[in-house]
């Protein structure tokens, strides 16, 4: 009977929780499977010949990449046209996530000093809340195709489905950062007769310009990744070259272009580490 009971008492040592852990491991195969069901995923299927065969003569046409001068000119043409692209699109998101992120904080609004918002102030929030809602629900690929038939085909599509689409997403988290943090300096200024402008610049942005300094760059590396995928809509940059080139089952060109995509990434990557730990 002691011997049985050694291996349950030597996990216990290393980890107390395991039997709770173990549970909850369980109950989430228990969920994840009806949900694997229902969305039939069967990754067996990649492994049966129709499938397997087209495959590896697809990536097979890939090798040796399309090293040219006149392509390579091309494609850094391109890249360029991507990272321009999603920093414009953060550029007008910051113009459309500021002011509404300001008019969704309730610690920068007067009435509410007191307790209770007024009725107004109260209705503003809720209806900025609800725009930023409805900004970021909206993926960046429905925006781009919206503004593709507005526009027309080029990188001003993308632009604006980025701006549209992250401009909701900073707003929103700009409010979560600026309302979680300490808030005594800022309702001090406002009960002394500061407007609301100086208790942000004075009160919330100094305790809290890092984080949201860091969440911008950190989305703008995602910019660069949804302006990519953009293109194949017709938005422009690397992803409408990419596009065109995987159209004419051109391997060489997609393997030259997806390198430098991830030597893109992996830049930006690295630009926003440096960003934060400088402002850490």
């Amino acid at each position: 009977m002691r011997a049985s009971n050694l291996p349950v008492q030597a996990a216990a040592r290393h980890d107390p929780a395991w039997l709770g852990r173990l549970a909850w491991a369980a109950v989430g195969c228990v969920l994840l499977w009806p949900m694997l069901v229902l969305s039939e995923f069967k990754p067996w299927v990649l492994l049966e010949p129709g499938s397997l065969n087209p495959t590896l003569r697809f990536l097979g046409d890939f090798l040796p990449p399309k090293v040219e001068p006149e392509f390579l000119a091309l494609v850094a043409r391109e890249t360029w046209r991507t990272v321009a692209m999603a920093t414009a699109g953060i550029a007008l998101a910051l113009v459309l996530a500021i002011p509404l992120a300001l008019l969704s904080v309730r610690v920068l609004s007067v009435s509410g000093l007191t307790g209770r918002m007024a009725v107004m102030p109260a209705l503003l929030r809720q209806a900025v809340r609800a725009l930023l809602i409805v900004l970021r629900s909206v993926p960046e690929l429905i925006w781009a195709l919206v503004f593709v038939r507005v526009v027309g085909l080029g990188p001003t599509a993308g632009v604006l489905a980025i701006a549209l689409t992250y401009g909701g997403m900073l707003g929103k988290v700009y409010g979560e950062i600026l309302e979680s943090g300490e808030a005594h300096a800022t309702t001090s200024l406002l009960r002394n007769g500061s407007g609301r402008l100086q208790a942000f610049f004075y009160g919330l942005l100094p305790q809290n310009g890092a984080e949201l300094t860091s969440y911008t760059v950190y989305r703008w590396e995602c910019a660069i990744r949804s302006s990519a995928v953009l293109g194949f809509v017709g938005a422009g940059g690397l992803g409408q070259m990419m596009d065109a080139s995987m159209k004419m089952f051109n391997g060489s060109e997609v393997a030259t272009m997806l390198l430098v995509f991830m030597a893109l990434v992996a830049l930006a990557d690295r630009a926003s580490a440096a960003l934060r730990r400088a402002l850490g």
